[in-house]
């Protein structure tokens, strides 16, 4: 009987509402909660104190704009006992290279990259660059993987 290596495979998903219900959210509450969102969170992070909720704000901007949770992976695992499934959330990058990262360039970069995002989002041709920025915006902050 020979021994056999399991099977692995990593998908990442995320639960969408929809295009239509992100796009109503968005026109209707997103596009103000968003930049007031921002403006609190960079104000919140000027201070020591008001730091690590202004980093929380910054991870869930996209649920704030358009509805959209944070990815997940589903990783199923074939071995001959059977197969095993599990749903995680998308694997982050070591803590130390993220708070380096925010301190280093995270915090100035990310305040320019949503300033960006949120003119864009102010006009018709730009919106969808600028909604995707907006889901980017816990990468350029903290390398945040959403």
């Amino acid at each position: 009987m020979s021994a056999t290596t399991p099977s692995i495979t990593v998908q990442k998903r995320s639960q969408n509402p929809g295009c239509l219900l992100s796009g109503l959210w968005f026109l209707a509450f997103g596009w103000w909660i968003g930049g007031l969102a921002t403006l609190i969170a960079w104000f919140l992070g000027l201070t020591i104190i008001g730091l690590p909720l202004s980093l929380w704000i910054v991870n869930n901007l996209p649920f704030l704009l358009v509805l959209q949770p944070p990815s997940q992976e589903t990783v199923t695992t074939a071995t001959p006992a059977g197969v095993q499934v599990e749903v995680r959330p998308v694997q982050q990058i070591h803590w130390f290279w993220r708070t380096l990262y925010f301190l280093l360039v995270g915090f100035w970069w990310s305040l320019i990259w949503m300033i960006l995002a949120y003119v864009l989002c102010l006009t018709i041709i730009g919106l969808p660059l600028g909604l995707v920025m907006f889901r980017l915006a816990p990468a350029m902050t903290t390398l945040k993987r959403y």
